[in-house]
């Protein structure tokens, strides 16, 4: 299994990944059925995840949700610390993942709308560098491992920016390369290859670093480098398999002033 998720991430585009993926979940289900691990999003409990990434890590995908860690640490942040799910939000998800997709469908208190360049599930074909909607339109902003894939992550930034109302909040994730003080970045690697060795994946131009807080004030933002893992215990982040030392990058808009 670990080698055939491993193949598909490689070298399936992500369009039909997503295709895939919903043959995909009910065919395995019933194989990791257990108690060893849950999943917040979807309630499921299985014996194991499923492994995902390039080198195809075990224990990471949701067997049924498709969820991975930090979609579940996201999920907790929004269910305890937000009122994502009882507030009335007008809510912008850019490249909405399936496990999200379908639960805030179902959420009568939000105005959702969905937007990605290449996703099948989208509602609105987009650029996150050019969104098409106005100014102070919506109240929050998911925005989910996509900075690393475009041209410039300030201008990407900006809009978002742009698009939330005064006192409007987005929660902003990249890979963090832990190790870097400052994101690194070249857009003249085009080979997929060598991008996969330099920044982790053929499809990525940047690793950000610990600098990301900062670039995302540079666009505008107030940023809350939130440790919400932090209060997990060692037990719970494995039962639920929440990414260890994760930060959520809560990037705020401030109020208009009077």
């Amino acid at each position: 299994m670990r080698k055939f998720i491993r193949f598909l991430v490689r070298h399936i585009p992500r369009p039909w990944l997503i295709r895939m993926s919903y043959i995909f979940r009910w065919l395995i289900l019933p194989f990791y059925k257990g108690k060893n691990h849950s999943c917040p999003i979807c309630g499921g409990e299985f014996r194991k995840m499923l492994p995902y990434g390039n080198k195809g890590a075990e224990n990471r995908l949701c067997p049924k949700c498709l969820s991975l860690e930090r979609h579940r640490l996201m999920w907790l942040y929004f269910e305890h610390r937000t009122d994502l799910f009882t507030a009335p939000n007008k809510l912008l998800h850019v490249a909405p993942e399936q496990p999200f997709l379908e639960r805030f469908k179902k959420l009568e208190n939000l105005d959702y709308t969905t937007g990605d360049l290449l996703s099948p599930i989208a509602d609105v074909k987009m650029d996150i560098m050019d969104i098409p909607f106005e100014d102070n339109r919506f109240d929050v902003v998911i925005c989910n491992h996509v900075m690393e894939h475009v041209e410039s992550d300030i201008k990407a930034m900006q809009e978002v920016l742009r698009v939330l109302k005064p006192g409007g909040w987005a929660l902003l994730q990249v890979p963090i390369n832990y190790t870097y003080k400052e994101t690194h970045e070249d857009l003249s690697i085009i080979d997929p290859k060598e991008r996969e060795r330099i920044f982790g994946q053929y499809d990525h131009v940047r690793w950000h670093g610990l600098d990301y807080g900062k670039r995302l004030a540079s666009a505008g933002f107030d940023v809350d480098e939130n440790r919400f893992i932090d209060e997990f215990s060692d037990e719970e982040i494995d039962r639920y398999r929440l990414p260890k030392g994760e930060i959520l990058y809560v990037a705020k808009k401030a109020n208009a002033v009077s």
